[in-house]
């Protein structure tokens, strides 16, 4: 913080510089030289309202931070979510949760555009990874039990292999348990987008034009799309 305000040559370090460092240390560095097109733009835009809209919505989940379509980082656009205390543990329910909120920005590219890009790689790899946890180290899928089904590292002529202590019978089971748990949270989560479709549209539009919203800006957005609902509801009564 003291660095940002020093660069700014101003006299003494303000709220904003701290919330800079912050950012940038949560977020990564802003790349605004960065060469994205319009279009590109767009699509992140509307990923990253599914994000934020599904983390927003859905219950046992951590606060909205911030949503940026600045790259930062590695990445183009980034919702971050900060949890209100530290977490030990963590319920069924919110790892399910994080599985869609993950799971939204492909979810809403599709609603929106009806087709799907690379932009989702690293949510999908995340999704699977806390699916795969779910079922073999946390003992959380019902059909497989509370059981713990653990991968070895084998080395045979100097590779390194992953092996389970289990038949393939059981690796089908859970490849199979996978699958159901990321469907299932793809088809929920499907839903909730669909049903709040306008409301995609309308924090995408304000992404486009301040290309950074908070989570103060972000509760001013929905409650404009609330009340636009109440009212449409109301007239077509």
């Amino acid at each position: 913080a003291a660095l940002t305000a020093a660069r700014q040559k101003k006299q003494a370090v303000e709220i904003s510089d701290f919330e800079d460092a912050k950012d940038k240390i949560l977020m990564g560095l802003e790349r605004r030289n960065s060469a994205v097109n319009e279009q590109e733009r767009r699509v992140i835009a509307y990923h990253e309202s599914g994000h934020a809209i599904t983390a927003r919505l859905l219950p046992e989940t951590d606060a909205l931070h911030k949503i940026t379509i600045i790259p930062r980082g590695m990445a183009l656009g980034l919702t971050q979510q900060v949890p209100f205390e530290e977490r030990y543990t963590y319920s069924l329910v919110y790892l399910l949760n994080r599985i869609k909120v993950l799971l939204g920005g492909r979810i809403a590219e599709k609603i929106v555009f009806n087709q799907l890009s690379t932009g989702a790689a690293n949510d999908l790899s995340a999704a699977t990874d806390i699916a795969n946890r779910l079922v073999c180290e946390w003992g959380m899928s019902y059909s497989l039990g509370s059981t713990v089904y653990h991968r070895k590292q084998q080395q045979i002529l100097g590779d390194i292999e992953m092996k389970g202590n289990y038949s393939e019978a059981t690796a089908r089971e859970i490849d199979l348990e996978v699958r159901r748990i990321i469907d299932e949270c793809y088809s929920e989560t499907e839903k909730l987008l669909r049903t709040h479709n306008r409301l995609i549209h309308d924090l995408a539009e304000v992404l486009l034009i301040n290309e950074t919203v908070d989570a103060e800006e972000m509760e001013i957005v929905l409650h404009c799309y609330l009340d636009s609902q109440k009212k449409n509801s109301e007239d077509e009564k």
